[in-house]
């Protein structure tokens, strides 16, 4: 079995997880391979019995699962070096809230021997791909992401302007801080905290959910995933910003952004101990009486 690894910040807390799952795997005969980086970072002698990659050209096709240590940042980050191999990935949570790393540092023996008998299922999640007119050099490798497209205003505290097509019939203009295009594996993130819907992640859906709306009658709005989404920004400012995920750039007034779902999916390992439907009960406290 091949495995990869992947972190982006080696701190005193993930050293112990690192040479815990390092060893559990070497013991097991599993050919490991490190990302570069987070390799260098790595102080426990048995990362030398490991290679490594850097791109995702250098991740090899023939990998049978991926290991993010961290949070759900770091799974977005592992998103990128993926791509198309449809490599599924398993998060360890050594972050704080994790929707998506949700293997907790307590249960990492289990559920790494439940991977390497391949007692899982897969949850395939739908991204979002970005195309600018006229060309934005930023956004032409990088060009998708898992939760969501961001735009929003820069260097001003003046609201903009997003005229907003679907399939290429006007819905309206947003007078607001932003506007956010989500994917149902995005709806729990930046599009949750400004009040937009929680989807369930195999939901054929998007949701278009705006930043601090002047036009206070704006609503979240939900929509099919096969719907492509056109984007015209004005503002006082000469550029606003846009995001996909955790990376982003700044994008000159005018410029058309097209937004429509990528051909490729990413598996994410899933277990039925730690399911969608128990993470969101126990992060979101649903069901808690607080009142005491």
């Amino acid at each position: 079995m091949k495995i990869a690894i992947f972190g982006q910040y080696y701190q005193s807390d993930t050293e112990d997880i690192v040479k815990n799952v390092l060893e559990i795997l070497l013991n097991n005969q599993v050919i490991l391979i490190i990302e570069k980086k987070f390799h260098q970072e790595i102080k426990t002698p048995l990362k030398e019995k490991c290679n490594t990659y850097s791109s995702h050209e250098e991740l090899e096709d023939d990998v049978d699962v991926l290991i993010s240590i961290g949070g759900d940042g770091t799974i977005l980050r592992a998103v990128t070096y993926v791509r198309d191999k449809k490599i599924p990935i398993v998060g360890i949570n050594a972050g704080r809230l994790g929707f998506l790393a949700t293997v907790q540092i307590k249960n990492i023996e289990i559920f790494l021997y439940r991977i390497l008998n391949k007692d899982y299922t897969l949850s395939k999640r739908s991204l979002l791909s970005l195309t600018c007119f006229p060309k934005n050099p930023d956004l032409v490798d990088l060009n998708f992401a898992l939760n969501e497209v961001t735009v929003s205003r820069k260097d001003t505290t003046s609201m903009i302007t997003i005229e907003t097509y679907l399939n290429d019939e006007y819905l309206t203009s947003y007078w607001a801080d932003g506007l956010i295009i989500s994917t149902p594996t995005g709806s729990t993130g930046y599009s949750l905290s400004c009040g937009g819907p929680v989807l369930i992640p195999n939901v054929n859906s998007l949701v278009i959910t705006p930043i601090a709306p002047h036009n206070l009658n704006a609503r979240p709005l939900v929509i099919p995933d096969d719907t492509e989404i056109t984007l015209k920004v004005s503002g006082r400012e000469e550029q606003y910003l846009v995001s996909l995920d955790s990376r982003i750039t700044s994008v000159t007034n005018e410029t058309l952004l097209k937004i429509k779902k990528t051909p490729f999916e990413i598996n994410m390992v899933t277990f039925n101990e730690e399911g969608f439907l128990k993470t969101i009960r126990k992060k979101l406290l649903w069901g808690e009486d607080r009142r005491n």
